[in-house]
């Protein structure tokens, strides 16, 4: 679970991100996606979107009013991203030699450079 705190309006909220809300998070997304990839889809998808941002705002403490939900879902959203960009980065710093073995694996195509003498 992530928990941040940022300030609204001059509203101080406590975001609760648990996997749920990290996962609807990632669905609003990518309905957003759709939605401006074919306009037409959008009224299909307006209900589904609107749940979606009901249920995500309940990562964050205390409850948003109307006009202060769009900043508080942009911030959900922003600390998603930086949430996954840092575990991205965390899995590419832990697995540095199977990235450096892969190389050394591949310089069995040796042949090439016979070839390339010929």
């Amino acid at each position: 679970m992530i928990t941040r705190e940022i300030s609204i309006h001059g509203k101080k909220f406590r975001l609760n991100l648990t996997d749920q809300i990290i996962m609807q998070t990632m669905h609003l997304k990518s309905l957003y996606n759709t939605a401006y990839e074919d306009p037409q889809s959008f009224e299909e998808l307006s209900s589904e979107i609107s749940d979606t941002i009901n249920q995500i705002s309940q990562g964050a403490d205390p409850r948003a009013s109307d006009n202060e939900l769009d900043d508080v879902i942009q911030a959900i959203m922003d600390a998603v991203e930086k949430k996954t960009a840092e575990t991205e980065r965390t899995l590419k710093e832990k697995h540095p030699k199977k990235i450096a073995k892969s190389p050394k694996k591949g310089k069995k195509p040796a042949s090439k450079r016979s070839k390339s003498k010929k």
